[in-house]
């Protein structure tokens, strides 16, 4: 008897509720001419940044696309004559993109950086498929004095074996022999 009695007071509940509400004065957000703030860590629009010397960050490394939970961002590796690699292509479809932040916690160079930019609404679905001129802005975003290449110990034209930040000088391995 008495599980029917709380079924009962359950549903008077509900219906109290739905009743206090059908009187209330609705609230009607007028979102293009009154914009709420957003968050401070709102995630949304990806962005390709620059190296403080104005180089493209992506190495093509792929750990975005690796990490990518729906495979939206697609990209070719290339190699500079100066031994810098960099992407020959990228693409980032947005119709998919579910802006997780993932593919910018896996890049190790920093060069993808999501934006509070959200408003990417379009009627034909072709046009949220965003190519390396899309995304490639001219500044260095967050990030503002980080180079990989200073950092990474490749030879490049930023620096040989043992001449970047924070690197020793290469070791001959013929010297540690007995």
């Amino acid at each position: 008897m008495s599980s029917a009695w709380e079924a009962v007071r359950a549903l008077a509940s509900g219906f109290a509720t739905t009743f206090v509400h059908l009187f209330r004065k609705p609230v009607t957000e007028e979102y293009p001419e009154l914009k709420r703030t957003l968050p401070a860590r709102t995630r949304a629009v990806i962005v390709l940044t620059r190296d403080p010397d104005g180089g493209e960050r992506c190495v093509a490394c792929y750990l975005c696309s690796a990490v990518c939970p729906v495979s939206c961002i697609s990209m070719q590796a290339a190699e500079k004559e100066n031994g810098r690699r960099h992407a020959a292509w990228f693409r980032i479809n947005f119709a998919r993109c579910i802006y997780c932040g993932l593919c910018e916690e896996a890049c190790p160079t920093s060069a993808i950086q999501l934006t509070p930019f959200f408003e990417t609404c379009e009627r034909d679905i072709l046009k949220l498929v965003y190519e390396k001129e899309d995304l490639l802005v001219e500044h260095q975003g967050k990030d503002k004095e980080y180079n990989f290449y200073k950092y990474a110990g490749v030879t490049t034209d930023a620096g040989g074996k043992g001449e970047h930040v924070q690197e020793d000088e290469p070791v001959d391995l013929r010297s540690n022999l007995p």
